[in-house]
């Protein structure tokens, strides 16, 4: 039975499948909230200054034209990380970042690399003339992290600052390490 019967027999399942798959691709995009939907990595994210839609945690943030924004250089204890406990000092420092901000514009410089390896644009973040980078590390809520490809002045800056923040004993420098903790 190598008829026409047998041909119709094999293709009625990949329109099945193919169908599925549309319909499977259609809905995860109508159902997907606008602000998780994240901009081509194309797109370009240009220096100047945005909105902010909201604080995703202390070093992330999520731009009124859908772009996430990770700070460079800095790290703040998790708050937001699924299937992963809040880290001391992590609601402090997203409340840091959300005062920082209040609902000013922020201006936005890039360095070397643009995006991270979760698509989200790295940049360095002013609100009036002040860097919130900076800002976070002085104030004792991030660790810097200079093993990336950016500026050496912007590393030794950071450093400087996360100094400061140990010597002062603030924010997640206040308390004595834990056996294992991460410092």
């Amino acid at each position: 039975m190598n008829g026409p019967v047998s041909r119709r027999r094999h293709r009625t399942p990949l329109a099945v499948a193919a169908l599925l798959l549309a319909l499977s691709v259609g809905a995860r995009l109508w159902f997907t909230p606008p602000e998780t939907q994240q901009p081509a990595a194309t797109d370009v994210l240009a220096e100047k200054t945005y909105s902010v839609r909201r604080v995703v945690d202390g070093d992330t943030l999520l731009l009124t034209n859908r772009a996430r924004v990770r700070l460079i250089g800095v790290d703040t204890p998790e708050s937001v990380k699924p299937n992963h406990p809040v880290e001391p000092f992590g609601r402090e420092a997203s409340e840091f970042t959300l005062q920082f901000i209040g609902d000013q514009p922020v201006r936005l410089r890039l360095d070397h690399e643009r995006l991270d390896q979760h698509g989200r644009w790295l940049a360095y973040v002013y609100v009036d003339g002040k860097m919130l980078n900076e800002e976070l590390l002085r104030a004792g809520l991030a660790r810097a992290h200079t093993e990336y490809h950016y500026a050496e002045p912007m590393k030794r800056l950071f450093r400087a600052a996360e100094a400061e923040a140990r010597k002062n004993r603030r924010g997640i420098w206040s308390q004595p390490a834990k056996r294992g903790e991460r410092r």
